[in-house]
C-alpha cells in the first residue's frame, strides 16, 4: 500500500510512502512492549529528559517541521509554526508537572493507610486526524511516554510526511527505540491491531463514524479508549458583551485553520439587540483576511486539506439553502474545482438543516438571533455535540450561570475556546468521552489502583 502526500493548495504530489506491511505492524508492537517493559521501569528524571529533548528537536527545527504541515494539508505557514512551539509546550509542561500529577493520592479510611497508586498500562495506539497533524499527536503522546506507556501512532492518510517526521522527532531526540512508532496502515487494518493482545487501549482523534468503529473495536476487546469527536461548538454574544472585541475574537475562532476545528466556534446565538451590529462587526473582520498561499507568511486562510471534504461543505450548505437557510454573506461556488471553499455565513436556520443540525467543517459560520439568555441556552444544547463553547457578557456571574446550563465538555467566559496543556479537554454526547490534557489527561492510561494497608 502506497500513501502520497498531496499539496492541496496546487494539487501537487510532494511524495510517496510505502505501507507499513503486517509483518512489519507485528513488530512494531512487539518492539512498543519490549520498551514499555523498560520504560515502565524508569523514573520522573529519564522521562522528564526524553520529553525536553523532544521540545528542543521541535523548536531547533521548527521551520522544517512548521514547513510540512503547511505543504502537507495545507495550513498557513504562521499557524503551523504556532502549532509545533504549543507541541514542545506540552511536552515542557508534562516533563514539569507529571511527578506532581502522578504521586500517590491518599485516601481516608475506618483503619490503616490506603491511597491511590498511578501505573502505566502498556503500549497505546493513537488513531488521529490530519488537521492539527502534529498537535493532535503530541496533546496525547506526551503525557502518556511521561506515564510510562509507549505509543503507536496510525495517523490520517493524507499527512504521512507529517507522521514520519513525528516518529524522527522522538529518533532525533535519543528516544529508546520503540517508544514511539508510526504505522503506515489504513483505516481498515486498525481493528486488527486493537485486537492485538500486547495493545493495551487506544485513543481517537476524528469522526463520529471512526470514533464508534474504534470504540466498538476496544470495548469487544475489553481495552480502555478515549474518543476526542466532532464538535459544533456556540459561540453565545449577550448583549451586554463587548460587541467588537466578541466579533473579532469570533473570525479567529471560525476561521482558524480555515475552520477545519473541532473546537471551531461553528454555531453564533446572538442576542436580538445586538445581533445586527454583531454581524456587520463580524463582515468587516472577515473581510480583512488574506487569501493566499499558505506557505507566504502573510496568508491568513487558503485552502482546505482536500477536495472531497470542500465538496462535503458545499452539499451541507446547499441542502440547508434549498431547505430554506439564507446567505448572510459570502456566495455559494457553482461547483466545486479544488480544496478551496470560500467564508460564508447562513442565517433562518431551523432543525433538520445541516447547518443547523451538524458540523460544517470549514470557513461556514450559522447565525442564530435569540430573544434573550434562556434561548439561547435552548439552541446551544439542541445539538448531538457537546465539545466546547463560548460565552461573552460583561456579567461574570451570570456567565457562571449560564456556563454550567451548557451541555459541553467546556465553556470558556470572553474568549474563544482552544487547548492548553494546564487544561482538561474533551467532550461529551457525540464528541466522545474521557479526557486529555492537565492532570486528568495523564491519568487516562495509567492503572488506577488501590493500595490499602491494614
Amino acid at each position: 500500500m502506497q500513501f502520497r502526500s498531496v499539496n492541496p493548495y496546487d494539487g501537487k504530489v510532494l511524495k510517496s510512502y510505502k505501507g507499513t506491511s503486517e509483518i512489519e505492524v507485528s513488530k512494531k508492537i512487539e518492539l512498543a512492549h519490549q520498551a514499555y517493559l523498560q520504560w515502565r521501569d524508569t523514573n520522573n528524571n529519564e522521562r522528564s529528559a526524553l520529553l525536553k529533548s523532544v521540545a528542543s528537536e521541535l523548536i531547533k527545527n521548527i521551520d522544517h517541521y512548521s514547513k510540512s504541515i503547511t505543504l502537507e494539508m495545507g495550513k498557513p505557514l504562521k499557524e503551523s509554526i504556532a502549532e509545533i512551539n504549543k507541541c514542545a509546550k506540552v511536552c515542557e509542561y508534562y516533563a514539569d508537572k507529571a511527578e506532581d500529577f502522578l504521586k500517590d493520592v491518599p485516601l481516608e479510611t475506618p483503619h490503616g493507610e490506603a491511597y491511590i497508586h498511578y501505573n502505566p498500562i502498556g503500549v497505546v495506539l493513537a488513531v488521529m486526524p490530519w488537521n492539527f497533524p502534529f498537535w493532535q499527536v503530541f496533546r496525547f503522546a506526551a503525557p502518556a511516554i511521561m506515564a510510562g506507556n509507549t505509543c503507536l501512532l496510525k495517523h490520517a492518510s493524507n499527512v504521512p510526511g507529517c507522521a514520519m517526521d513525528i516518529e524522527n522527532v522522538f529518533k532525533n531526540a535519543g528516544s529508546p527505540d520503540g517508544i514511539f512508532s508510526t504505522l503506515l496502515i489504513g483505516a481498515k487494518n486498525v481493528g486488527s491491531v486493537i485486537d492485538h493482545n500486547l495493545v493495551s487501549a487506544v485513543t481517537l482523534t476524528g469522526s463520529e463514524l471512526a470514533g464508534k468503529s474504534v470504540a466498538g473495536k476496544a470495548g469487544f476487546n475489553l481495552k480502555k479508549s478515549v474518543l476526542e469527536l466532532g464538535g459544533s461548538d456556540p459561540f453565545i454574544v449577550l448583549k451586554n458583551a463587548d460587541i467588537k472585541i466578541a466579533a473579532e475574537v469570533a473570525v479567529k475562532a471560525r476561521m482558524l485553520n480555515a475552520g477545519q476545528s473541532c473546537i471551531a466556534a461553528k454555531r453564533f446565538i446572538l442576542e436580538k439587540e445586538i445581533a445586527d451590529e454583531f454581524t456587520a462587526l463580524f463582515i468587516k473582520s472577515l473581510q480583512k483576511l488574506k487569501y493566499g498561499n499558505p506557505i507566504n507568511s502573510d496568508t491568513d486562510f487558503a485552502t482546505l486539506a482536500r477536495p472531497d471534504l470542500a465538496e462535503e461543505i458545499f452539499g451541507q450548505v446547499q441542502k440547508s439553502i434549498v431547505a430554506g437557510a439564507s446567505i448572510l454573506y459570502g456566495t455559494l461556488p457553482k461547483k466545486i474545482e479544488s480544496a478551496f471553499f470560500p467564508p460564508m455565513i447562513l442565517g433562518n436556520l431551523k432543525p433538520g438543516m445541516p447547518a443547523y443540525d451538524d458540523e460544517i467543517f470549514g470557513p461556514v459560520a450559522s447565525f442564530f438571533v435569540v430573544k434573550d439568555e434562556q434561548e439561547a441556552i435552548e439552541i446551544a444544547n439542541n445539538s448531538p455535540f457537546g465539545l466546547g463553547g463560548s460565552l461573552w457578557t460583561d456579567d461574570l456571574e451570570k456567565a457562571k450561570s449560564i456556563a454550567e446550563k451548557i451541555e459541553s465538555g467546556a465553556i470558556y467566559i470572553n474568549q474563544m475556546m482552544f487547548s492548553d496543556p494546564a487544561v482538561p479537554f474533551g467532550g461529551i454526547k457525540n464528541s466522545g468521552y474521557g479526557r486529555e490534557l492537565s492532570f486528568l489527561g495523564i491519568r487516562e492510561f495509567t492503572n488506577q489502583k488501590t493500595i490499602w494497608v491494614k
